[in-house]
């Protein structure tokens, strides 16, 4: 997904109702503080040069990563049925399973 896409979809409530909360937080899904976070990275470096990440960044990155790989290799709902959680819960990631 782009920065622009991901951003326009973590502003539907459906983005916003969807994943686990941490215990004593905001109430913001742990997808959702990671997709604001994705789209911060995407906006600061958009030509996607290693050299302008910063060390938050790529523990944040490799998170993403490890987080989609595992939830598509164990679920092909997401794949099959984009109104899912599953699918809600990659988007919120990052990660538009429909668009494979």
């Amino acid at each position: 997904m782009t920065a622009d896409e991901l951003e326009e979809w973590l502003q539907t409530d459906a983005s916003k109702q969807t994943g686990w909360t941490k215990d004593g937080g905001s109430g913001e899904s742990v997808g959702h503080e990671s997709g604001r976070k994705i789209t911060e990275i995407l906006k600061k470096n958009p030509n996607k040069d290693p050299s302008k990440y910063d060390d938050e960044d790529l523990p944040h990155m490799r998170k993403v990563v490890s987080y989609c790989k595992r939830h598509l290799a164990q679920e092909e709902t997401a794949k099959r049925n984009p109104d899912s959680k599953s699918a809600r819960s990659l988007r919120n990631w990052g990660h538009d399973p429909s668009k494979e």
